[in-house]
């Protein structure tokens, strides 16, 4: 083929609508790259610093009152990932993870002796979360106080 073949008008109007339904979606381009738990992780962790200082308030989820949940779900909203509304929920929408793994932007999970799961917070680094503690507090990064009850999910 000839160097003038490829400029033939119906080459040409080949070219340009193969772009066109390119930029529309109509053919799939390359993948776009997915988010890393741990870029996914550290957004939420921002996205939680953002929110000191407001209040805990039963069952709310933000952007400017949150209980616990409602605390993870809205930074994981803000890093572009959804998550279920309860801590409960959480917990058992996301693989557990070992705590020498720990990584900013995982779930901490606390258990009663039962199990049941009562509160939820996004690990910080150095054994700290940022959480929505109860009534009367507001958003506030601060230590783990537990060592067992504890478990650990990570969101990817």
């Amino acid at each position: 083929m000839t160097s003038t073949a490829l400029r033939t008008p119906a080459r040409m109007l080949f070219v340009l609508l193969a772009s066109v339904a390119l930029m529309a979606g109509f053919v799939a381009g390359p993948a776009a790259p997915k988010a890393d738990a741990a870029t996914l992780g550290s957004k939420a962790v921002a996205a939680a610093a953002t929110r000191a200082g407001m209040p805990y308030v039963w069952g709310a989820t933000g952007p400017t009152r949150f209980d616990c949940s409602g605390l993870t779900q809205w930074s994981y909203k803000q890093a572009g990932k959804k998550l279920p509304r309860t801590a409960a929920q959480q917990r058992a929408a996301l693989p557990k993870i070992a705590t020498k793994s720990l990584r900013p932007g995982d779930l901490v999970f606390f258990h009663n002796s039962s199990g049941h799961v009562y509160h939820v917070g996004i690990y910080a680094g150095n054994w700290k979360i940022w959480d929505a503690p109860k009534p009367g507090r507001v958003v506030s990064k601060r230590t783990i106080w537990a060592k067992s009850g504890v478990t650990w999910g990570r969101v990817a």
